[in-house]
């Protein structure tokens, strides 16, 4: 894959918002390659069968939690890993102790909270939990999980320390996930690690006992999860929730007194807080990010640069970012030598150094530098709204909620001219015939689109005027439309299979065997059990009454059928 991507780099500039965004709208990147195999040692005993069992509530949400300490001799390295049966390659314990603590020159003095992202390492054994993948379907498509990648969720404390040879104390305690839930796990750290870095494993096996015994992060239902003394209530978005609304009330019934934390959010970060130093560009950093165009974000510290990296990530949304990216990216990493080797055509000519070894050094005061002109004219209304909340110490919070707003509505009038396009390219339900394959999709034509967009393009949604047109060509041709066609295609084959499925349980399949030969009629019933093989596996959208009147319908067409062959079938697949 390429990466036309975003990263986020530390330390860049010179104040605590102080962020500097270079930009190439023809570069392609390289993709990043992660080498390596998993130095799988051999299962042991019947007891560490049990063990995994024990812990699959834990490996619902989490791989496993990682202690990462500084060695004067070693530098940073993996001290604890939890679960002790949990599988890290080299490679992927290098990278986790590269990027859980904050560059050098950083001067993070206290505690910090930041993120990364890494490639999971290739010959990896697949995950046990086929349950998650079940969840997955029920997920908006920007929280589904990236089989490819590992997030890292960062607590890191450094204090001074006249005991130790350095003179600090430096820690991080790091929590390894394949799920996208930024927020949920920030607020998970901060309930466990400042204990935990008072009183060591214990606490963090007492923990990671508590996380065991949670329910699965199943999306639409209300979660309670108790951990360390505290029980936090949190509910994970559905892809069937309206975009925009959060469905977990602020409840004040009795039962709730219990509950000590409630968040409202599993992912989402500060927008404003973000997107403050450089809102007058709000509207053009929306453009790129749509249009996936390489990114480069420095800043002070990694909590600055992987937020606004995930903000920026966030603010396409309900579209999801299918290009690489990495909330927090230093120059001293392995993978960052990969940039460094490339040609000098196809380094950020926005990037105001020769070389990008020496991003480090760009004058980066707030703001973003770079040679792209944006295809839409500026919204000086959500300026002025934007800019009257700072006048009037309006709460970042309130200012979060009108940026995300503005950025849904701009995203939603982009994107209903597309779906309502791609609609039309579905077959008429009247064309599906049970005896017949379901038919196919009209191919998606670029120029016939783009004649639909004279009567329903976003003018009817949007005030903002510009060239919408050019966004379009551009965005066609880039990985986010790629991407979210991929996904669209999917989901539509998926309705066709369905509806034809239910298209056959409404014929008299009984009635039909009895005009038909026993070798017809037995094929009939092997393509029916791979049916019902086939709506299980690629979770078809399917009403589980459909799904039982083709069991039905199977049952009796074997019956009818001599016993000999009653024998076999019922032994074939399922029934």
């Amino acid at each position: 894959m390429a990466l036309r991507g975003l990263a986020g780099s530390g330390p860049g500039s010179r104040g605590p918002a102080d962020e500097a965004v270079a930009t190439d709208e023809e570069r392609e990147a390289s993709a990043l390659v992660a080498a390596g195999a998993v130095s799988e040692e051999d299962e042991e005993d019947e007891g560490r069968g049990r063990g995994l069992l024990r812990w699959d509530g834990f490996s619902a949400w989490l791989h496993c939690v990682c202690v990462v300490g500084f060695d004067l001799e070693l530098g940073q390295a993996v001290e604890v890993i939890y679960p002790q049966h949990s599988k890290l390659t080299d490679k992927e314990k290098t990278n986790i102790c590269y990027l859980s603590f904050p560059d050098s020159n950083s001067g993070c003095l206290g505690d910090t909270q930041f993120c990364f992202r890494f490639r999971q390492s290739s010959g990896r054994r697949v995950s046990l939990h086929c349950l998650l993948d079940q969840f997955d379907k029920d997920l908006p498509v920007y929280l589904k999980k990236d089989p490819a990648y590992f997030y890292g969720y960062v607590y890191f404390r450094q204090v001074r320390d006249k005991t130790l040879k350095r003179g600090y104390f430096q820690k991080s305690l790091v929590l390894i996930s394949k799920l996208p839930y930024i927020h949920f796990f920030h607020t998970v750290l901060k309930q466990i690690a400042p204990e935990y870095f008072e009183k060591n494993e214990p606490y963090l096996e007492a923990a990671c006992n508590d996380v065991d015994q949670w329910p699965a992060p199943v999306p639409g239902k209300t979660l309670h999860l108790p951990i360390m003394g505290i029980v936090m209530k949190v509910r994970i978005p559905t892809c069937h929730d309206k975009p925009g609304t959060t469905q977990l009330v602020q409840s004040t019934q009795q039962g709730d007194t219990h509950i000590s934390v409630i968040l409202p959010t599993v992912h989402e970060v500060d927008l404003f807080r973000c997107f403050c130093p450089v809102f007058l560009h709000s509207q053009m950093l929306w453009e790129l990010v749509l249009l996936g165009e390489p990114l480069v974000v420095m800043a002070p510290s990694p909590s600055e640069s992987s937020e606004t990296v995930l903000a920026l990530v966030n603010c396409i949304s309900p579209l999801k970012y299918f290009s690489d990216f990495r909330p927090y990216f230093t120059i001293h990493d392995s993978e960052f030598k990969e940039y460094t080797t490339r040609t000098q055509a196809e380094i950020p000519k926005q990037v105001k150094v020769k070389k990008l070894k020496n991003l480090k050094t760009l004058d980066s005061k707030p703001g973003v530098y770079t040679s792209y002109k944006p295809y839409l004219n500026r919204d000086e209304e959500i300026i002025k709204q934007l800019q009257k909340g700072v006048q009037q110490k309006r709460p970042s919070e309130a200012q979060s909620v009108i940026l995300r707003r503005y950025f849904l509505e701009l995203t939603q009038s982009f994107i209903i001219p597309l779906e309502r396009y791609v609609a039309s390219l579905m077959p008429l339900q009247k064309s599906i015939s049970p005896w017949k394959s379901p038919p196919q999709l009209r191919q998606f034509l670029p120029e016939e689109f783009m004649k639909t967009l004279e009567k329903t393009g976003p003018q009817l949604t949007s005030r903002i005027k510009g060239d919408w047109i050019g966004l379009y060509r551009h965005f066609l041709k880039s990985p986010n439309f790629d991407g979210w066609f991929k996904t669209r295609r999917k989901e539509m084959t998926q309705k066709l299979e369905a509806l034809h499925l239910e298209a056959l349980c409404e014929e008299d399949l009984l009635l039909w065997t009895q005009k038909h030969t026993e070798v017809e009629t037995v094929d009939l019933v092997l393509k029916l059990k791979n049916k019902l093989l086939q709506a299980d596996r690629e979770h078809l959208p399917v009403k589980p009454d459909t799904m039982e009147k083709l069991r039905t319908h199977i049952d009796a067409i074997i019956l009818a059928l001599p016993e000999d062959l009653q024998g076999i079938l019922l032994k074939t697949g399922m029934t």
